[in-house]
């Protein structure tokens, strides 16, 4: 959200509902530290916090409030050209407008408060491969309090809906040698701990690579991948299609039904809901 317009974001994205009859899972986030310093302010764009996080925060909330339908711009008088389309003064919205998209907005997370942010502005949550939060416990095991914390402070806020809660993992599922040469060595037994630029210290998660009895012992032991609703499936896009593709089927077929998970018909293909 550093580098977004936050209109033409919310134009954008209520068009891609439309036009996918629904069918949409969106994310966004602050954004990770990045190669380019300050880079947001070739954008155009600027921010007081070095991270960029009250740009972030700016851009968020105008956003939001453009896909809720609030005003923003005021029409300009000229009832002569275009008559009765809008009143001289009244409040603008943008276009198209799309009521449901709030509620496939994914807030990413990378700590507790945010988490509690995410619950009080009512969108769903997003936690990725990577947390900014650091302790003896697993990646699974932060997640699974960033969860608790978000659920809790959803029930606080009161909404009327029940959100999604998503976590993402990599994942290779090994059935053949074909798999074995592209990802046997990709596998891990353990996550790391790192040092992130304007975060600090944080949690990277391990990567899932063994056969499907292996993975499906793996991810039950996995709490943040069982206490969520839907998983995100991380794939090594430079890698092309046919690869990703195999990937997902490879998942789909030998290792999500034994965890009782079905593929999510209204979201991203890449999405599994328990």
């Amino acid at each position: 959200m550093r580098y977004e317009n936050p209109l033409y974001l919310a134009e954008e994205a209520a068009s891609l509902y439309d036009i996918s009859g629904g069918r949409v899972a969106l994310g966004v986030s602050r954004g990770a530290p990045e190669v380019a310093l300050r880079g947001w302010e070739a954008f155009g764009y600027k921010a007081k916090a070095p991270n960029g996080a009250d740009l972030a925060r700016a851009n968020f909330e105008k956003f939001m409030g453009a896909i809720a339908g609030h005003g923003q711009a005021t029409a300009a008088p000229l009832e002569d050209q275009y008559p009765n389309m809008y009143q001289p003064g009244s409040a603008l919205p943008t276009f198209p407008h799309s009521p449901g998209l709030s509620r496939k907005v994914f807030w990413g997370s990378g700590t507790h408060s945010s988490a509690a942010q995410a619950a009080q502005d009512g969108v769903n949550l997003m936690s990725s491969t990577l947390v900014s939060e650091t302790s003896s416990d697993t990646l699974g095991e932060v997640q699974l309090q960033q969860i608790n914390h978000y659920r809790q402070a959803w029930r606080e806020a009161g909404h009327d809906w029940t959100p999604r809660i998503s976590v993402s993992r990599s994942i290779f599922t090994i059935i053949d040698g074909t798999d074995q040469r592209l990802f046997g060595m990709q596998g891990s037994d353990s996550d790391q701990v790192g040092y992130l630029p304007d975060v600090g210290a944080s949690i990277f998660g391990r990567t899932y690579a063994a056969e499907p009895d292996k993975l499906i012992e793996q991810l039950r032991a996995d709490p943040a991948v069982m206490a969520a609703d839907t998983l995100l499936i991380t794939v090594p896009t430079t890698m092309g299609l046919d690869v990703n593709t195999r990937i997902l089927e490879n998942f789909a077929t030998h290792v999500a039904p034994a965890l009782g998970w079905q593929p999510n018909t209204e979201g991203p293909v890449t999405g599994y809901d328990v």
